[in-house]
């Protein structure tokens, strides 16, 4: 399967997520349900949640599914940037210089030693996972060579990043994003899908 069959079969999974996104939110406005959800949720809510009030669980339950959207796009992002790397390497061993740039590999490993010293479980085997969103662009950027034949342009990646970091702070750290923020993220996730036509 080549990049460009894969990127595709990955768009229509990001925009059958963006419906049932929509599907949500109408379940949440009209305080109905079309039955695209487990009823494990509200056994969930019932059980854990009581102790928060209505208001909170009710915002968590609109920010979820910003949260869903952005971490099914991070994840895509990671995923892209690792295969590409692979493929151009022929080997899974792409992680060090020259293709990563030395900053991003002393940074990587200094949050990796500061999750192990802190005697918790590591979130990843994977260097990557550990990449800001902001190294996750330059790592795309300083190996043009590469995801030149991927994206269309190099600024608009640039532009589409910046904006896709800045959007991931809110949702990250538990704010309620704007209605016209959430406009704007839909509208950044569809410009990096935009960026592989």
């Amino acid at each position: 399967m080549s990049n460009l069959e894969l990127n595709r079969i990955k768009a229509f999974g990001m925009t059958n997520h963006m419906i049932l996104a929509d599907l949500t939110q109408i379940e949440n406005e009209y305080s109905i349900s079309l039955g695209h959800l487990s009823e494990l949720k509200g056994q969930i809510e019932d059980s854990y949640y009581p102790q928060f009030s209505a208001n909170i669980r009710a915002t968590a339950s609109r920010m979820s599914r910003h949260y869903e959207l952005f971490y099914c796009l991070e994840r895509n992002i990671r995923e892209l940037v690792a295969q590409a790397l692979e493929e151009s390497e022929n080997s899974t061993e792409w992680w060090q210089a020259p293709r990563i740039p030395q900053q991003i590999v002393q940074d990587v490993s200094t949050r990796i030693q500061r999750e192990v010293d802190t005697g918790f479980s590591r979130r990843s085997d994977d260097e990557l996972d550990y990449t800001t969103f902001g190294e996750l662009a330059q790592i795309i950027t300083s190996n043009w060579d590469i995801f030149g034949s991927i994206f269309s342009s190099k600024k608009a990646v640039e532009r589409v990043m910046a904006s896709l970091n800045t959007l991931r702070n809110p949702i990250a750290h538990c704010s309620v994003l704007a209605e016209d923020e959430i406009l704007r993220l839909n509208l950044t996730v569809r410009d990096w899908f935009r960026l592989m036509e």
